[in-house]
């Protein structure tokens, strides 16, 4: 049986068996021996990030000790729950994240020079919490950001809306680009998304963006 590690746009996580093809963790261990959830624990600390699947041969069996593995189906998925790139595996993508953070979200946060982990950590763990998503139209929001319309999940792909599944991405059709949606991707998200970052899209969305250098 799948166990519960799937993450969803909304920072849910669910028992899927389809894996993704992006893996991270929410700073440390919080299942349980039984390889179940507490009730209500869904994080260990507020450093919350997405990394590679595969990274220097390191083996690990998931869910036995040391921090909670989860999966993701890209980083756009990941992005909408909270994660931002890890500096360990994903090193490039980490500081080109914080780079179009601080040009897109510098006067929002007050940071005088590109934010640490820690900074950014501190204004993502805000943000992630924030029960009330506020609204948004789709021709306000870059690509790369995910939202809720009615009991579809979209994201702004490079070529339009798709819709999300655990599974991939399919094009979502007719979606008016004025239609007012529930936004899910977090606001400091966006303003990196808005000032150039460019998130790995899954196999399904066609652009995979840039490569991570190791």
């Amino acid at each position: 049986m799948p166990i519960q590690n799937r993450v969803h746009p909304d920072g849910g996580l669910h028992a899927i068996a389809a894996r993704g093809e992006m893996f991270g963790n929410r700073g440390g261990r919080f299942h349980t021996a039984d390889a179940t959830l507490p009730p209500k624990r869904r994080w260990a600390s507020r450093r919350w990030i997405c990394c590679v699947l595969s990274f220097k041969g390191r083996q690990r069996t998931v869910w036995s000790e040391g921090y909670t593995e989860l999966f993701f189906l890209d980083e756009v998925t990941a992005l909408a729950a909270g994660h931002r790139p890890c500096f360990e595996c994903r090193r490039s993508a980490a500081k080109a994240f914080a780079q179009t953070l601080f040009g897109g979200g510098a006067s929002a946060y007050g940071w005088p020079a590109v934010p640490s982990a820690d900074a950014m950590d501190l204004v993502l763990h805000t943000e992630r919490l924030e029960a009330n998503k506020p609204k948004a139209r789709l021709d306000d929001l870059p690509k790369g950001a995910i939202v809720r319309v009615g009991d579809r999940i979209l994201a702004l792909g490079p070529d339009g809306p798709l819709d999300w599944s655990f599974s991939g991405y399919t094009p979502a059709g007719d979606v008016p680009s004025n239609a007012s949606v529930d936004l899910l991707t977090p606001p400091a998200m966006l303003h990196a998304l808005r000032a150039g970052y460019r998130p790995q899209w899954h196999s399904s969305a066609g652009d995979r963006g840039p490569a991570d250098a190791r």
